[in-house]
């Protein structure tokens, strides 16, 4: 029984019918989630690169959104994810079945903050931006907000690993870290599949074709992101002849997908963010704030064996669980019922 319930049911023997509806009144203004309110800025922080010398003031765009009094979840996505989480007024958000009133993560009892991602062009003269230097946004994000410790951090892919330097850097700003399709480490197969993507894209840009460098990159990526299930499902027409030569229904597919990605993202954001994937480690013992890790049996693109890896070494307690999904790497935009599940056993913290 819930304490709204508990509460209403030891009082409503003893007292009369006529102000009953009062008492409810009552009971439901005591127990009715706090306010919501959204609120997007951008703040100057000073950052210290990991690859440049010397301190910087580097600006930093940020969404905080949800109960106004609640716990605070920082919440961050893939390299493709901006800070627009969760659908206002004005954008839609990328994660709108899981963020959201009434989703794993409530915005009617909790508040939500996420950044858009720093590229190196953000840091000046920078060699590369690093998933340390994200983390230290973020960092300086709350000093100016005021906040001083997260609940916890909810990331997948990029972001996962970004909260895994968080929680590495920042521990006593942070109780717990749930890290959805994300490591300790870029796996070597998938740096040597993303140097190609970026080969790719150079080759566009000297070529004077930016644009198809990028839709190609992305339609190589689709071939990791997803699993072998979909594809066979989805691709499992003949191929026909036309226009000179076959054509294989896998093709439209990806072409949309690269289509898509070369309209809405610039060649140099897409190169640093990349590459910082792949420059990415933390020591897992440096990880100091209980773990939740949520890894996908058919993604292509982090391994369960390294999230075993991080699960055994990491310096804190850590739990991993496994989803089977026909999505691979993606499953974390694609299985809201299953991530929805993990995400509120993890989020449901004794005296939250």
């Amino acid at each position: 029984m819930s304490l709204q319930a508990e509460a209403r049911s030891n009082v409503a023997d003893s007292i009369p019918a006529a102000i009953a509806p009062h008492i409810d009144a009552a009971f439901d203004a005591l127990f009715a989630p706090s306010a919501n309110s959204a609120r997007i800025g951008e703040s100057v922080v000073r950052l210290q690169p990991e690859h440049a010398d010397g301190m910087r003031d580097v600006r930093v765009r940020w969404s905080l959104c949800g109960a106004v009094d609640g716990p605070l979840v920082i919440v961050q996505g893939g390299i493709s994810a901006d800070r627009h989480v969760a659908a206002n007024g004005r954008e839609s958000g990328w994660w709108n079945d899981i963020v959201g009133d009434r989703c794993a993560i409530d915005l009617r009892c909790r508040r939500v903050l996420s950044i858009d991602w720093l590229a190196r062009a953000d840091l000046g003269d920078a060699l590369a931006v690093s998933t340390d230097d994200q983390a230290d946004a973020i960092a300086g994000v709350l000093d100016v907000l005021g906040i001083r410790r997260a609940q916890a951090f909810v990331g997948a892919s990029y972001g996962a690993m970004v909260g895994l330097a968080f929680a590495a850097r920042h521990a006593r700003r942070l109780e717990r870290i749930v890290a959805v399709a994300g490591a300790h480490r870029a796996h070597p197969l998938s740096i040597a599949v993303r140097n190609i993507q970026r080969e790719v894209v150079r080759l566009g840009a000297r070529l004077g074709d930016t644009s198809a460098g990028l839709d190609l990159a992305r339609r190589l990526a689709m071939t990791t992101y997803r699993g072998e299930r979909e594809f066979a499902e989805r691709c499992a027409e003949a191929p026909h002849f036309t226009d000179g030569r076959f054509r294989f229904a896998e093709e439209p597919w990806l072409a949309a997908a690269g289509a898509s990605f070369a309209q809405r993202f610039d060649a140099e954001r897409y190169l640093s963010l990349s590459e910082s994937i792949d420059l990415h480690t933390i020591e897992p013992e440096d990880v100091r704030v209980p773990t939740t890790l949520i890894g996908i049996a058919s993604d292509r693109v982090v391994p369960l064996a390294d999230l075993c890896e991080l699960q055994r070494r990491c310096g804190a307690r850590a739990t991993l669980h496994v989803i089977d999904s026909r999505y691979g790497h993606d499953a974390f935009l694609k299985e809201p019922a299953q991530l929805g599940a993990l995400l509120n056993e993890a989020l449901d913290i004794p005296g939250a």
